[in-house]
C-alpha cells in the first residue's frame, strides 16, 4: 500500500468531515443568506445533497424552544410555513432536507471508504515483526534471559487437547463428577488468553483496559449471558472493580484472570463443566466447581503427565525447534551472555533442548536455573540456589558463584543480582506469563522485558484481510460520521443515526468474529485495548510472536514505538497511517471550542 495512496485517503476524509457545522456556530442558523449552488443544481436552488463546496447544511433548529415556537393555540403547525428572514422554509421540506443531507454524508463517506483503499492494503503487517512499547536499542543489551515453556519451546495445539482430557478425567475420577462430561471434548477455538473468571458467579468474560466488561463476550458455560442479565448481576453497571477482587498478579479472590498459553485448557473445562450442570438442571456451587477445575489441571502439571507427553514425543508437541538453535547461536557468536530462568525440572528441559539445539547446549548458557517458582523467584529472598550434578541430583554445597555450565535450582533474583552483576537495561529478559516472567523485573528491577505472544500469527492473519480492512475502516469513518451528525434531534434525523449505531454495532461483531466469534481479538474489546494488552503494554517493553523474530533483525537494531496521538493532539495523517486510525477529523470547525 503506497503512502500516497493512504495519504489519500486521509485527505479526502478530513475534508469530508470539514463541511458539518459546529452546533453552537450562530450565524449559520437560519442567517437568510443564499447557498452558493453547485452544477447539479439549479440557480434558483440550494444543494441539498451537501455536496457542493460552498453548500451547508440545513440548519437545526433549536432543541427548546423549538416547540413552543411552533406551535399555536397549542396545534402544532407542521404543514406552515415558518417566514425566517425574509425567506419561506416548510418544518415538514426542513425534515427532508436534514435527513438527505445525512443519507448524502453517508453515501459520500462510504464511497470515500471503498474507491481510496487499494487491494495493497491487505498484507502490510508481518507476523514476524517484534513490536516496541518502549525505545529499546539491542547495542545496548549485553544478557539475554529466556523463559523456557512457551519461550524457547513453543508447542503444539495437541498439547491443549492432552492437558484438557486428562484433568477431564480426572475430575471424574478423583472428584466424582458424573461420567456425562466425557462426551464433551476439547474445543480449541472456544477461549482466548487474557479472559476473566468471575468465581462466585462461574462466568468467563473479557474485560478491557478500564475495567468495562464488553457486552457480548460473557459466557456461562457455553452460551452467551444477555447483556440485561449481566447488568443485574453486576448492580446496573457492566464494570468490574479488579482492585478489590483481584490481586496483582490477577488470581483473585473473586476474579481471576488466564494470561499464559496454559489456561486455555482450563478455561475450557470450566466452561464444559459450567454448561453440564446447567443443563442438567443439577444445582451446583461455582466456587466448588472452579476448585475443583484448578486442582484437576494442576494435577497435570505437579505429577508430571505434561512433561511425560512431550519427552515421549517430541516431535509431535515442540515446534520450530532449529528456529531456537538459530537464535541462541546467533546471540553466542556476536558474544552475547545468556541464562535460562524456568519452572520446568532439569529433565524435561535437558530432552527439550537436547531435541532443539543439541547435547551440548549447556555450553550457550552462562547461568542455568530450574524450578525457579517464578513469579516468587523475583519477588522472595527466601530461597537459596541448590546446585544440581550431571544425573539432575542436588547436591549440598554451599552456592557462591554461578558457573557456566552447571544446572542450578530455586533461588532468588537477589541472590542472582549479586553474583552475576547483570543490572539495569543491559538485561533482556523473554517470557510469556506477563504476571510470573515480566511484570516485577519491569517494575522492581528495570531489566528490559519481552513478551511472546504466540496468538499474533493468527491476528496478523485477520488483520492482513480485506474483510478486515474494509469493515474497520468504515466503522471508524461511520463513527465519525456519528460524532458530528449528533446534533440533529429532530424524529426523521435521530431514526438516521439510530439505524447508523445499528450498523455500528453489526460492524463491531463482524469484526470480533474474524478473530474469536466467542471473545474476539485478545488484543481489542471494541474500539479500547483489553486488560490483557493494557498489562502487555505495561509490563514488556517489546513483545512479539516467537523469540525466532529476533532473527530478522541486527543486533545493533533500535526498535521505535509508534507515536500514537492522544485524544487532544492533532490526528495527523502520517499517524493515521501508522495507528490504522482512519477517524475523520474536524480541526478546522472545532477551533472556536475553548
Amino acid at each position: 500500500m503506497s503512502l500516497q495512496r493512504v495519504g489519500g485517503l486521509g485527505r479526502a476524509l478530513w475534508q469530508s468531515g470539514s463541511r458539518t457545522p459546529p452546533l453552537a456556530r450562530k450565524d449559520r442558523n437560519f442567517s437568510g443568506k443564499r447557498l452558493a449552488p453547485c452544477a447539479a443544481c439549479s440557480a434558483e436552488q440550494t444543494c441539498r445533497a451537501g455536496l457542493c463546496k460552498g453548500a451547508s447544511p440545513p440548519a437545526v433548529p433549536p432543541a427548546s424552544p423549538a416547540g413552543a415556537r411552533h406551535q399555536i393555540g397549542g396545534k402544532a403547525r407542521s404543514e406552515e410555513s415558518l417566514n425566517v428572514s425574509g425567506r419561506s422554509f416548510s418544518s415538514t421540506a426542513l425534515t427532508v432536507e436534514q435527513t438527505s443531507y445525512l443519507w448524502a454524508r453517508y453515501n459520500e463517506m462510504k464511497r470515500l471508504v471503498h474507491d481510496l483503499i487499494p487491494p495493497g492494503v491487505c498484507n502490510l503487517l508481518n507476523s514476524s515483526t517484534i513490536y516496541a512499547n518502549n525505545e529499546v536499542s539491542l547495542s545496548e543489551v549485553d544478557i539475554y534471559g529466556f523463559d523456557y515453556d512457551y519461550t524457547l519451546a513453543l508447542y503444539s495445539n495437541a498439547l491443549d487437547a492432552m492437558i484438557y482430557t486428562t484433568a477431564r478425567d480426572f475430575l471424574i475420577e478423583h472428584f466424582k463428577y458424573p461420567q456425562a462430561i466425557c462426551k464433551y471434548d476439547y474445543l480449541p477455538n472456544f477461549a482466548a488468553r487474557g479472559l476473566h473468571y468471575d468465581i462466585q458467579k462461574g462466568l468467563l468474560m473479557k474485560i478491557d483496559a478500564f475495567h468495562y466488561i464488553q457486552l457480548g463476550t460473557v459466557y456461562r458455560g457455553l452460551n452467551p449471558v444477555p447483556d440485561e442479565e449481566v447488568l443485574r448481576l453486576y448492580d446496573g453497571t457492566h464494570h468490574v472493580p479488579l482492585n478489590q477482587v483481584s490481586g496483582f498478579y490477577g488470581k483473585g479472590p473473586n476474579v481471576k484472570q488466564f494470561m499464559d498459553v496454559f489456561s486455555l485448557p482450563e478455561m475450557t473445562l470450566l466452561a464444559v463443566a459450567n454448561d453440564y450442570f446447567i443443563s442438567n438442571d443439577i444445582e451446583y456451587d461455582p466456587v466448588h466447581l472452579y476448585k475443583d477445575v484448578s486442582e484437576a489441571i494442576g494435577t497435570v502439571h505437579i505429577k508430571g503427565y505434561m512433561y511425560k507427553w512431550i519427552m515421549e514425543d517430541l516431535e509431535k508437541y515442540i515446534l520450530r525447534g532449529e528456529e531456537t538453535y538459530a537464535v541462541l547461536h546467533r546471540l553466542v557468536s556476536h558474544g552475547k551472555k545468556l541464562f535460562l530462568i524456568t519452572n520446568s525440572p532439569f529433565s524435561f528441559v535437558d530432552k527439550g533442548m537436547r531435541y532443539m539445539v543439541g547435547k551440548d547446549w549447556r555450553d550457550f548458557f552462562n547461568v542455568i536455573i530450574v524450578q525457579a517458582d517464578k513469579p516468587h523467584f523475583f519477588n522472595d529472598c527466601a530461597k537459596p540456589f541448590r546446585r544440581l550434578d550431571s544425573k539432575g541430583d542436588l547436591q549440598w554445597d554451599k552456592i557462591s558463584n554461578l558457573d557456566k555450565g552447571q544446572v542450578y535450582k530455586q533461588g532468588n533474583l537477589f541472590d542472582f543480582l549479586r553474583l552475576t552483576g547483570w543490572r539495569g537495561s543491559k538485561v533482556l529478559y523473554f517470557g510469556d506469563h506477563l504476571y510470573s516472567d515480566l511484570a516485577d523485573l519491569m517494575l522492581r528491577h528495570g531489566w528490559r522485558t519481552g513478551a511472546i505472544v504466540p496468538e499474533l500469527e493468527l491476528e496478523t492473519k485477520v488483520v492482513n484481510t480485506e474483510q478486515y480492512a474494509q469493515s474497520l475502516t468504515w466503522l471508524q469513518a461511520l463513527t465519525g460520521l456519528l460524532e458530528r451528525m449528533q446534533m440533529y434531534r429532530d424524529p426523521d434525523s435521530r431514526a438516521v443515526l439510530q439505524e447508523w449505531l445499528k450498523e455500528r454495532e453489526e460492524l463491531r461483531a463482524r469484526i470480533k468474529n474474524l478473530f474469536n466469534p466467542q471473545f474476539g481479538s485478545i488484543f481489542r474489546t471494541c474500539h479500547n485495548p483489553t486488560y490483557f494488552s493494557r498489562r502487555l503494554c505495561r509490563f514488556s517493553d517489546l513483545y512479539m510472536a516467537s523469540i525466532s523474530c529476533l532473527l530478522n533483525y541486527d543486533l545493533s537494531y533500535t526498535f521505535y514505538p509508534r507515536r500514537t496521538p492522544l485524544q487532544h493532539e492533532a490526528p495527523l495523517w502520517m499517524d493515521q497511517l501508522c495507528t490504522g486510525c482512519m477517524k475523520t477529523p474536524f480541526l478546522e470547525e472545532m477551533a472556536h471550542i475553548r
